[in-house]
């Protein structure tokens, strides 16, 4: 990821002891989430904010023990409807954080939660109130 991109919060999937010793990289921006995981053939999954639907926070007790937890979310997307940002630091400051744009950036694009109940329900990208 390019570092002109306005960059809000990175982190790294933490292991044991809480050390960031994994090789998957969490980056959120004001409009994405990109999951970046691999060390010799990797992935990079992004997900538009206005795509997510619920942020949930999970801290299990050896979580809790080391200041991390997963943060689980929900979208629209057809090729992540569910996925985890898993046994980060400032997890619940981040959640927030995460809830925060979400909300702002689906405010900004007039996306409706209507708009994921319904399967046919066409995208209005540009926010003109017409599906594109």
């Amino acid at each position: 990821m390019k570092k002109e991109e306005n960059l809000v919060w990175k982190d790294r999937k933490r292991t044991l002891f809480g050390l960031p010793l994994s090789f998957t990289r969490y980056s959120l921006t004001e409009d994405k989430l990109i999951i970046d995981t691999g060390f010799f053939a990797r992935t990079e999954e992004e997900i538009r904010l206005y795509r997510i639907m619920d942020v949930t926070l999970r801290r299990t007790l050896g979580e809790r023990i080391f200041g991390l937890g997963t943060i689980h979310c929900n979208s629209g997307d057809k090729t992540s409807p569910e996925f985890d940002i898993k046994r980060i630091k400032r997890s619940k400051d981040v959640k927030n954080m995460l809830s925060d744009m979400v909300e702002k950036e689906r405010l900004a694009r007039r996306v409706g939660v209507r708009e994921y109940m319904d399967g046919d329900a066409e995208e209005d990208v540009d926010g003109d109130g017409i599906p594109d």
